[in-house]
């Protein structure tokens, strides 16, 4: 595997676990040195991925590049200075940042309940937001205004299938990553001229611990060897598609939403 991310230093959001954890670690093969994060230092074991994050730490420096945990809540804008100067004082400037952090997830810890338009309650509306959107907007203020400066960056913000097509459930979800796609491409629009790529992948249902765990899974989309794209992905598959954005092939890809779902959202806006 080619190491052409020597020397860069990647800062992967909610990369304690799930595909934030896999787009890590694809990072790190590829030579990049990983910042890995979490909202908290023991938030890994939620579902069992990894002790702490310091056992994520450990097993990406094991594959032979430099790695170093952050914790904060992203949606929190001392939290995000606080982690920026953390990063900063130990490896310097981020070149490649991975906006992964999110989800799904209300003010409780689970699967907002209500989880409709119309009936989700203020405090999870708030936390979504947060989250998933304000979060985004924190961690990219903070970082990408010294790769402007050094006239050279990658950003990839992650969104979902979700934001391409109408949804019953998960409606102030959607909503929000569909956001995230047009400040994707509002931030792709401010930085064009200054060496700064930016571009946003669209996940559909992935088989992470998380989703696993937190919803009713239909045992024959488990099947990863089936001929049919009508299945949950693999967390490595979307973290593949990561990877490439952040990568010299995709030198000249930038304003770009790649969905990442097996055609899932083939007919969606």
């Amino acid at each position: 595997m080619a190491k052409d991310l020597s020397g860069k230093i990647a800062f992967v959001t909610g990369s304690g676990r799930g595909l934030g954890n896999v787009m890590a670690r694809k990072l790190a093969g590829r030579g990049a040195d990983v910042v890995v994060h979490d909202l908290s230092w023991d938030a890994t074991g939620k579902y069992g991925e990894a002790s702490d994050l310091g056992d994520v730490v450990k097993s990406i420096a094991a594959m032979g590049v430099r790695s170093f945990g952050v914790t904060g809540n992203i949606g929190d804008r001392d939290a995000v200075a606080n982690m920026r100067a953390e990063i900063e004082g130990k490896f310097g400037a981020v070149d490649i940042l991975v906006n992964c952090a999110g989800g799904d997830i209300g003010a409780s810890g689970g699967k907002p309940d209500p989880n409709n338009i119309l009936g989700i309650t203020y405090e999870d509306l708030i936390t979504l937001t947060n989250n998933n959107l304000i979060g985004t907007m924190l961690v990219t203020q903070a970082f990408v205004p010294q790769m402007v400066e050094r006239q050279s960056g990658v950003v990839v913000n992650i969104a979902s299938v979700a934001a391409h097509v109408g949804v019953s459930q998960g409606g102030i979800y959607a909503t929000l990553k569909a956001a995230v796609v047009h400040y994707t491409r509002c931030l792709a629009a401010e930085v064009q001229k200054d060496g700064v790529r930016v571009n946003s992948v669209s996940p559909g249902p992935a088989k992470t611990a998380r989703f696993q765990a937190t919803r009713v899974v239909d045992p024959d989309k488990m099947n990863s060897n089936k001929v049919s794209m009508d299945r949950y992905a693999e967390p490595e598959e979307i973290a593949d598609a990561v990877v490439f954005l952040c990568s010299p092939e995709a030198k000249f890809i930038h304003g770009q939403v790649l969905r990442v779902d097996g055609g899932l959202g083939l007919y969606a806006g």
